[in-house]
């Protein structure tokens, strides 16, 4: 067999269905939309949601929770995470997004203490956890709030 005498399987392909064609053509007249109602109009196709009048889904389910749009996003940074920069190394919030720590420079950065550090570093951020902040500092680093 070659690649030009490759057919799709019998029946894979059906003719399209040509409406409003006449009477001959089985699909004639209401071009096999039935006689009256909603779906027989043009433009008269009822959204996937709707259950034909009955209360909808949507509608039926209690709503729960509350999202606050005020919220303050936090970007959170463990101390064990910071062991990859060199000592004396000045850590800011832009620097740790340069290494894939933060994901967004906008939110504000927080360093918690899990893990352990092994180098001596100045660390800027927005907020610290009183362990982490001795961590830092018993390393002879600086946690500096910005």
């Amino acid at each position: 067999m070659k690649i030009n005498e490759l057919r799709p399987a019998k029946g894979a392909f059906h003719p399209r269905k040509r409406v409003g064609r006449g009477i001959g053509s089985g699909h004639g007249k209401t071009s096999g939309r039935g006689m009256k109602g909603q779906k027989a109009r043009s433009g008269g196709q009822i959204h996937p949601r709707f259950e034909g009048g009955q209360m909808p889904l949507v509608r039926r389910v209690p709503k729960r929770g509350f999202h606050n749009p005020c919220a303050e996003e936090w970007e959170i940074v463990n101390v064990s995470a910071l062991n990859r920069f060199p000592d004396g190394t000045e850590v800011t919030p832009e620097l740790l997004q340069e290494c894939g720590l933060v994901e967004d420079r906008r939110s504000r950065v927080k360093i918690l203490a899990k893990g352990e550090l092994k180098r001596r570093l100045v660390v800027k951020a927005h907020a610290f956890s009183a362990r982490a902040k001795a961590l830092i500092e018993e390393r002879g680093g600086k946690a500096e709030v910005l």
